[in-house]
């Protein structure tokens, strides 16, 4: 038995849905063709939405800033690292000559 994959939604993804359902002359229906999505699911994010607000979609926007930021962070060193062995190497080259 393999397990149901389900799509996570960013909350950027989930407002804009809910703008777009819900300017004239657009239905739920087209919306949900567009953006490959079913409409139950459009009807929760309307439900969650009218129920809490702006505070709806909470999502993961901290701990992905965070996680971002440490990851840049890494990512400088181990630059500054490979930049340093680079031209040790050709220090090294230089003096072997």
């Amino acid at each position: 038995m393999t397990k149901k994959q389900y799509q996570r939604y960013s909350p950027e993804f989930k407002i804009h849905a809910l703008k777009r359902a819900s300017e004239d002359g657009v239905t739920d229906k087209a919306v949900c063709e567009e953006l490959g999505m079913s409409r139950r699911q459009l009807r929760r994010w309307r439900d969650q939405y009218h129920l809490m607000g702006d505070e709806a979609f909470p999502g993961l926007s901290v701990e992905r800033d965070e996680e971002m930021a440490e990851l840049k962070r890494r990512l400088k060193k181990a630059e500054q690292e490979r930049d340093f062995l680079r031209d040790a190497a050709v220090f090294f080259a230089k003096e072997s000559k």
